[in-house]
């Protein structure tokens, strides 16, 4: 061959390289895309596929083609879209049509701790390595989009699906997410915040109508899903299935077009929740972007293989065609598809993603460690050494039952979950560990409550016969994601701890008064108890490495450090928005008025002054915290500043600690009610024994602004605020004082 032939073919390889590799999708067309290259931007290449496709195309993609995908377009060579619930884990494989689960063997993943747990470490860097980790295990399971994390307000303690969020308080709220969305979508895999919005209940969530004032509404249940769009650029948000003012929150003219995708400037995909679509013009026009799980009755319960039947397939194309409705309101949906396409499955860069790691399971048990929240420890009963006793008995079926399954769409099936059981029988030795159940619930049924099959007095007297010569007694109780208590689909029906749990607690008392409880909940429940009881532990659905993190707690292997991500009433009647009847909570005829207003969690306790048990913030260590005298950086601040706020930390025990220091603000004489004080900083501080670190932490002036309604806009008003520097939100240890013009 000669050099000029040799150099003809040469260049004619790399060509037809160039159409089979650099291309990422080859139209049947014949002529070659402009914009297809990866060099190209990604809204060049948006034009340029949404140029080549049929309105059919279009249409398709924008609606369910089985229970957790949409179809792409083959012809074009644009892929399928694959969804998973996940906000604590990937969720087992579902059947393409029902909601059986398909029977796979390799899709058991690593369970993380629910998002409660999360929250109350106060640790945004943990959160990032949330994200990151199960944004790994979504990757590797080709998961394009992980239906998570949910932000929804902790309103009420009766909410069933509490335990998925992140607590009452939007700042706190808004800090968490961001790392955790950004951490997902490093592995090219979109996060999917939820519910978008107002979604506070369970019970009557497909009808209830919501009425909330616009102050509440953008200073309490919006500034969660503003921070995911704003700061860590979410790619997708999921609708909620309320209503808000009389529209369906999923396709809401003004939630949705006007605040999220005008005033946000949120360019992904709108996606509803699984039966949340109800009216195919109002989807068409405000703000929905892809259909999933629906059919024409509006319900995820209906007809087999319906999906053209969505609301959003063919009564949509056949207004379209019509004229009844316009292109660019198709387009728009489509080009917000394709931006998700581009980040997610389209994108060569992303990484491989790893699946149920030793370095997960390592992720998951140090955040369950760092959210664990010890409440009560008269006498230093925590930590129990492993040489102080011999006969440690262990009550509660919470202590054996596994608590990854259940809760609704959250389940999870578990390459391995350690009970607290055998975490304590691994740390302390099989011979000074003792059990029985105590008391029994029923098995886990997603929509309905299933009585317990056990003897309830044969549980309590094995349980009281073994605790006569306990040393020590350690109860573990509190919900356990059955319908009606931690739960999706159904609220609780009482504050009290179920299946006889209050009563038994109190007859071990009566015998052995030894006893420390541990509450595994993901909301607040009543302690009638909590006097006569020397030690409490606040326990969470801490996933695979349960077992391993609670032995660590209680052994003091790890010093705990979570504090209360929400109040806890000392009765329910003391939370505000149960506190103004039916209307308020849980609505009457489906109409529900948030009378409570901006005053949700420690804002009610606080400015109403009704004491709660224990409050937002608390936490109590293995050891003892000094706090210096807070400073700021000046006195004197204008609008556009930011306020250092400093203050000395010291660990005067004699064991390595961490506390999270809390910053709270208040306004002397503002023209608008305004809480007593708010949560505007935080900083988790780790301290060696007898150590002491400075801390300083940034609080813009423009985070002191509330929402004035009269003229729909945020205001920094002149006057004097105080900055309380706390270790919760009723414990203040000192206040500075600053002027802002």
């Amino acid at each position: 061959m000669t050099n000029k032939n040799y150099i003809r073919m040469k260049k004619l390889f790399i060509s037809l390289l160039t159409i089979f590799t650099v291309i990422p999708f080859y139209a049947q067309k014949k002529e070659i895309p402009i914009y297809l290259d990866e060099g190209q931007s990604i809204e060049k290449r948006i034009d340029d596929a949404l140029s080549r496709m049929t309105i059919e195309e279009k249409i398709a993609m924008i609606h369910a083609q089985s229970k957790f995908s949409t179809p792409g377009v083959p012809r074009l060579g644009i892929p399928e879209i694959w969804m998973s619930d996940g906000p604590h884990g990937v969720r087992m494989e579902i059947d393409w049509d029902t909601w059986s689960h398909a029977g796979w063997t390799n899709d058991s993943c690593t369970a993380f701790p629910a998002l409660t747990c999360l929250a109350a470490t106060f640790n945004p860097e943990l959160s990032a390595e949330y994200g990151r980790a199960i944004g790994e295990e979504a990757r590797y399971r080709k998961k394009d989009v992980l239906l998570g994390p949910g932000v929804n307000i902790y309103r009420t303690p009766m909410n069933g699906r509490n335990f998925e969020y992140l607590g009452e308080d939007p700042y706190l709220a808004s800090k968490m997410v961001v790392p955790y969305i950004k951490g997902v979508q490093e592995n090219g895999v979109a996060a999917c915040m939820k519910h978008y919005a107002l979604n506070n209940q369970e019970l009557w969530r497909n009808t209830i109508d919501v009425e909330a004032s616009d102050r509440a509404l953008h200073e309490i249940y919006l500034p969660a899903f503003k921070a995911g769009v704003q700061e860590a650029n979410v790619w997708s948000i999921m609708g909620s299935y309320n209503k808000f003012r009389g529209q369906y929150c999923s396709h809401h003219e003004y939630l949705v077009n006007k605040v999220l995708k005008d005033d946000w400037d949120f360019d992904g995909a709108f996606i509803t929740d699984w039966g949340s679509a109800h009216n195919t013009d109002e989807a068409a026009l405000y703000g929905l972007d892809i259909e999933m799980g629906t059919w024409t009755d509006g319900l995820t319960w209906g007809q087999s293989f319906a999906y053209d039947n969505y609301y959003l397939a063919q009564p949509y194309l056949e207004k379209l065609k019509k004229g009844e409705l316009p292109i660019s309101t198709l387009d728009d949906k489509v080009r917000r598809v394709l931006r998700l396409t581009f980040r997610t499955n389209m994108d060569r860069n992303r990484p491989y993603g790893s699946f149920a790691t030793p370095e997960h399971a390592d992720v998951a048990r140090r955040i369950a460690e760092e959210g664990i929240v010890l409440l009560k420890n008269e006498k230093n009963f925590f930590p129990i050494s492993k040489d102080c006793y011999d006969k440690i008995v262990v009550i509660g079926e919470n202590a054996i039952r596994p608590l990854t399954t259940g809760g609704g769409s959250s389940e999870l099936k578990v390459k391995k979950e350690i009970s607290p059981l055998d975490g304590l029988i691994e740390k302390y030795g099989e011979d000074k560990i003792f059990y029985t159940m105590g008391y029994g619930s029923g098995p886990t049924v997603y929509d309905q409550f299933v009585e317990s099959p056990y003897n309830a007095d044969s549980l309590r007297t094995l349980a009281l016969d073994l605790v006569k010569e306990a040393d020590v007694v350690l109860f573990f109780g509190g919900l356990n994601k059955n319908y009606q208590q931690d739960c999706e689909g159904g609220d609780r029906t009482s504050y009290n701890l179920p299946f006889g749990q209050n009563e038994l607690i109190e007859d071990i008392l009566k015998i052995n008064k030894n006893l420390g409880l541990v509450i595994i909940s993901g909301n607040a429940v009543a302690m009638p108890w909590l006097d006569k009881v020397p030690a409490i532990i606040q326990s969470w659905y801490l996933g695979s490495e349960a077992g391993n993190a609670t032995a660590n707690i209680i052994a003091g292997e790890i010093n705990p450090s979570g504090k209360l991500p929400f109040s806890i009433p000392k009765k329910l009647e003391d939370n505000g928005a149960m506190s103004f009847g039916e209307i308020s909570y849980p609505g009457i005829n489906n109409k529900q008025i948030y009378k409570e207003d901006i005053l949700v969690g420690y804002r009610w306790h606080d400015t109403k002054k009704v004491v709660p048990q224990f409050p937002f913030g608390y936490g109590l260590s293995y050891t003892t915290f000094e706090y210096g005298n807070a400073t700021t950086d000046k006195k004197e601040y204008n609008k556009n500043d930011i306020i250092k706020v400093s203050v000395e930390i010291t660990n005067k025990g004699d064991k390595d600690g961490a506390e999270t220091v809390q910053f709270y603000v208040s306004q002397k004489k503002p023209s608008l009610i305004r809480p007593a004080k708010e949560l505007k900083g935080f900083d988790k501080v780790y301290l060696k024994a007898g150590e002491s670190k400075n801390i300083t932490i940034d609080i813009p002036v423009e985070d002191l602004a509330f929402y004035d309604d009269r003229v729909g806009t945020w205001v920094v008003e002149s006057d004097q605020f105080k900055i309380h520097c706390a270790a919760s939100a009723v414990d203040i240890k000192n206040s500075v004082t600053i002027n802002i013009k």
